[in-house]
């Protein structure tokens, strides 16, 4: 019998990153052997530590980001492109996949080049409300299409698309918030998590100690701010400058593994506005101040910001209006009002979408077994 052989490729942010992850993750709960899967993307991102850890073969090319202006970066771009589509196109021939599962990133352009090349059947997920270049440009040639927001379905040239929404980690479905809470030891505590993504938010960080600055004294009150790889040395220096030290009702990390549990365990969030944050802040119940991005590619993160607020999920708040006060003040709009905030959860919680890495594996099988019958 046959083994099917899976290319996952997406990288370069979280965004695109964890999605294949929970992909891969529920091939592997359905019986998929590790070794039938690879990872694609280039080893100088984030994608290949996740993929490292979770103990995949990674497949390693060196692409980045198309420059958006003429000059000698545009022309690096192509020559790394062309060397890129080389090494996808020897990773192709090599391993023969039977499909290929993509989230978004130029990481995914070169292998669906050569995908459609070698007519080997893919199917794309984007996590944006709207969709990213590479997913518009591969869309008409797609298996199947995967969205994470219905507003960006209008984008989508493929024929079969549908929107399951962004395929998240298992820990959502499973956990409780009693068994989050227990495990970061803050029971019967009310929890502000303050987060800037992967890599940090600077505006967010420097305008949250204000919300240190008026709870640090509250025992009732648990603060969880994960400032970001980049910014964390920063944000310790600050805070410790201001207090003399951390305090006791704050937990500072740079990074969290293991995010579920902390979202799990919060009651409000503040956050930029990717669309998996917004995905994990639905699935965990979390009524949320969203920040969003402003330079994010196609302004991307202020569209998927006011789809979110429009549910009564969350409030909006501009990077440029975002200040100490004005953080602070959205965020006890929250605090002050129970009843807002209750009912802020029902709505995150109504949006959640809990099976769609389920639902998008069986496109993925379904491609791959349709080409099995064509070649018989």
């Amino acid at each position: 019998m046959h083994h099917i052989k899976y290319f996952i490729t997406g990288g370069g942010t979280g965004g695109h990153i964890y999605p294949a992850l929970a992909l891969v993750r529920t091939l592997i709960k359905t019986g998929v052997d590790k070794k039938d899967i690879f990872y694609i993307g280039n080893k100088n991102n984030l994608e290949y530590k996740i993929a490292k850890d979770e103990g995949l073969k990674f497949l390693h090319y060196d692409v980045c980001g198309m420059p958006r202006k003429i000059s000698p970066k545009l022309f690096l771009f192509f020559i790394k492109l062309f060397a890129a589509m080389f090494f996808a196109f020897y990773y192709a021939i090599t391993y023969k996949p039977d499909v290929i599962f993509a989230t978004g990133g130029y990481v995914c352009a070169p292998i669906l080049f050569v995908a459609n090349f070698l007519k080997i059947p893919y199917v794309l997920h984007d996590c944006d409300a709207h969709p990213g270049i590479v997913s518009r440009l591969f869309s008409k040639n797609a298996y199947a299409q995967s969205f994470a927001f219905e507003s960006a379905l209008e984008y989508s040239k493929c024929k079969n698309s549908y929107c399951p929404g962004n395929p998240i980690r298992d820990d959502f479905k499973t956990l409780t918030k009693d068994e989050a809470r227990c495990a970061l030891n803050i029971d019967g505590k009310f929890v502000i998590l303050i987060m800037g993504g992967s890599s940090g938010a600077k505006k967010i960080n420097d305008c949250a100690i204000s919300i240190v600055q008026k709870y640090k004294d509250n025992k009732d009150i648990e603060i969880i701010w994960q400032s970001g790889k980049n910014n964390y040395e920063e944000v310790k220096k600050t805070i410790i400058e201001h207090f003399s030290s951390i305090p006791q009702n704050l937990i500072l990390r740079p990074y969290f593994d293991n995010m579920a549990q902390v979202l799990m365990a919060s009651d409000v969030a503040i956050s930029r506005a990717g669309s998996l944050s917004l995905s994990e802040l639905c699935a965990a119940g979390l009524p949320s101040v969203l920040v969003p991005y402003p330079y994010a590619a196609a302004d991307h993160q202020r569209i998927n910001a006011e789809k979110m607020c429009e549910t009564g999920a969350a409030i909006y708040l501009d990077d440029n209006d975002c200040t100490p006060k004005s953080l602070l003040d959205a965020l006890d709009e929250f605090i002050l009002n129970p009843k807002k905030l209750e009912a802020a959860a029902k709505c995150a919680k109504n949006n959640a979408k809990y099976n769609a890495a389920e639902e998008i594996a069986k496109l993925i099988n379904e491609a791959a077994r349709k080409d099995k019958k064509k070649l018989k």
